[in-house]
């Protein structure tokens, strides 16, 4: 049965960053597995850029590392009470954050399984696409960490590969959304060759703020977390080691996962140093037949134990931590809305032609109906101007008082 005309709309109107970014010798990393019967490597070099820091153009601190003794880098700070963060076999998805003792280094670690394997169901994906939404969102869960929690971050990469596109969305609070314009791509390809080449780009936006903040970089690597760690470090000068992955059975996602390391202001080269240490410590712990931190993940090892492991000697201290979840904004007052910006006669001509309005949310995937009676009942109680964000929500607010 054909769809409305004007669903590629609905996006736009239902809806208004993964990888350490150092360099390292360490041999290849597997950074993504496919079922397990077909396990294949998805980045012929997926350590690189993910054990070291990505330094900022023109910032000398960033690059200035020192060989002084460990020893001065070592933090003797009281264990601290991590009772409430237990996330035992990492049961529950979960974005942890710590900050090191001499508030220099902010750890984030996220585990997003469950979320995952949410919106692989939703969208039908197969895993590679689902490996590209999931590391996307990892990305932006991660990147968006502290924010507040209205504002939003969406992580768009658009390559000219057979995935046709990656869209991520998440808030400070970590509702997350998000679709791949080809879910049903086989496995045939490479993370990389499904991604191709094109731009990442972000959008933060908060409901109070005048304009939005869009940032832009190109896509080098195409396995999105190396990718996301180049736009932190160049569009927002974040020095910063990121990372993230995913591994399935079939199209179970057995582990969905990720690291952000940010340098903050006045931390020591020492300090930076101990952290890269710690950091390659950590792909020893992980292993190299399976992307880093995703093995991890699997043996059982929580955010909390990831981050204590990358904070060894530098002293933790835990910021906060958040349970994500798939939140989705559509609506069927939503999809009239975009009726209403249409021409009447267009409206009509569907109606005639399907005997009714059907249109599929691009980011969770729900359908909705509206039949001949209950569109010309919506367009005669209709009011406002439906262009005009302030009518809509005025609109909304009258009609749940009724």
């Amino acid at each position: 049965m054909a769809k409305l005309r004007t669903t590629s709309l609905l996006p736009t109107i239902m809806t208004t960053v993964a990888a350490v970014s150092f360099f390292t010798k360490l041999r290849p990393v597997v950074a993504f597995q496919a079922p397990l019967s077909t396990s294949r490597c998805f980045s012929k070099n997926a350590a690189f850029g993910r054990t070291s820091f990505r330094h900022l153009r023109g910032d000398l601190e960033s690059w200035r590392m020192t060989s002084k003794d460990e020893s001065e880098t070592q933090v003797l700070a009281a264990t601290p009470d991590l009772e409430k963060y237990v996330n035992k076999n990492n049961l529950d998805d979960q974005v942890f954050s710590a900050i090191s003792a001499c508030g220099g280094l902010k750890v984030t670690v996220a585990t997003v399984r469950n979320l995952l394997n949410e919106m692989m169901i939703q969208h039908s994906m197969n895993p590679v696409a689902g490996d590209a939404l999931g590391r996307a969102t990892i990305c932006g869960l991660l990147a968006s960490n502290g924010m507040q929690e209205e504002q939003i971050f969406q992580l768009s990469m658009k390559g000219d590969g057979p995935l046709r596109g990656v869209v991520s969305i998440v808030t400070g609070k970590g509702e997350a959304r998000g679709y791949v314009g080809n879910p049903s791509l086989s496995d045939d390809f490479t993370l990389s060759e499904a991604i191709g080449a094109g731009t990442v780009q972000v959008v933060k936006n908060h409901p109070d703020w005048p304009r939005p903040y869009n940032g832009i970089t190109a896509i080098r690597h195409g396995d999105i977390d190396r990718d996301v760690g180049i736009y932190l470090a160049e569009s927002e000068q974040r020095s910063c080691a990121l990372a993230a992955a995913t591994s399935f059975n079939g199209i179970l996602c057995t582990s969905a996962g990720g690291y952000l390391v940010e340098r903050l202001p006045d931390c020591s080269p020492e300090t930076m140093q101990h952290m890269e240490k710690n950091l390659a410590t950590l792909v020893q712990m992980n292993g190299e037949d399976i992307a880093l931190p995703a093995n991890l993940l699997l043996e059982g090892k929580t955010p909390v134990d990831i981050a204590t492991i990358l904070l060894d000697g530098l002293g933790m201290e835990p910021l906060n931590q958040i349970t994500p979840a798939e939140f989705c904004e559509c609506s069927e007052d939503k999809l009239f809305r975009s009726l209403r910006l249409l021409p009447r006669e267009e409206v009509d001509d569907v109606l005639k032609v399907e005997g009714k309005i059907e249109a599929r949310c691009q980011f969770c995937g729900k359908v909705y109906r509206m039949g001949p009676d209950e569109v010309a009942k919506r367009f005669a109680e209709a009011s406002g101007d439906p262009s005009k964000d302030e009518d809509f929500k005025k609109e909304i607010e009258n009609k749940s008082t009724q």
